[in-house]
């Protein structure tokens, strides 16, 4: 199967350096990025799931097996699947019956994934929602990474958070602050948080994060000599 990468060009990279000169920075330091994309919905929905709370790489990890013990990502091969089956993918009790319930769900029809194309990016969210297990992260993930909608930037992502401060040398970002470079980025946010990500993910070795450091505890009491 051919690979997909998120579709974007010089007119929203364009728009974002005459937007945010620091970002304009990232932009030229980094280059086009290529971040692969499931064309598959039922797929990004379940790789969202496996993804929620660990890093990149053990979701690739976990993904992989998924697909190696599967053969294909469907709706009717999850649902035939027990709990105990993907778990042995490496993953969580929890998380199994997400995406048990949503193979289950998806096989019998009463959730239309691929009407979700035509869908408002806020329609988007409140069906996916109506799932057990799939939070406001995991839709967004999903409205990017398959439906490929460009102006979406979550708050939720610690990826994105660590990025924007890198990038912009804040200590926190408060939703305040937060809905500002939203507003600032829009139409194009999916391409900033692109950007986000690989600042985060160590592409530019120079940055670091502005992230106050947690303070050591303080040992109570004379310690004991060995």
């Amino acid at each position: 199967m051919e690979t997909r990468y998120f579709e974007y060009g010089d007119e929203e990279l364009a728009y974002l350096k005459a937007k945010d000169k620091r970002l304009a920075e990232v932009i030229e330091r980094i280059g086009p990025i290529k971040r692969e994309v499931h064309v598959d919905v039922f797929e990004s929905l379940i790789d969202s799931i496996v993804s929620q709370q660990i890093s990149g790489k053990a979701a690739q990890t976990v993904w992989g097996r998924m697909v190696e013990g599967l053969g294909a990502i469907t709706p009717e091969g999850i649902a035939s699947a027990s709990i105990e089956d993907l778990q042995r993918f490496g993953m969580t009790f929890s998380k199994a019956r997400y995406i048990r319930n949503a193979g289950e769900k998806v096989a019998a029809g009463a959730l239309d994934l691929e009407a979700l194309r035509t869908k408002s990016d806020e329609e988007v969210c409140r069906d996916l929602c109506a799932l057990e297990g799939i939070g406001v992260w995991t839709a967004e993930m999903l409205m990017i990474f398959s439906l490929q909608r460009k102006d979406v930037l979550s708050f939720g992502d610690l990826g994105i958070q660590k990025g924007m401060r890198m990038v912009h040398h804040h200590r926190r970002i408060p939703r305040d602050l937060f809905e500002k470079y939203r507003r600032r980025y829009s139409p194009y946010n999916s391409i900033a948080s692109l950007y986000f990500w690989e600042v985060a993910g160590g592409a530019i070795e120079s940055m670091k994060d502005y992230a106050p450091k947690a303070k050591k505890k303080q040992a109570k009491g004379i310690a004991k000599t060995q």
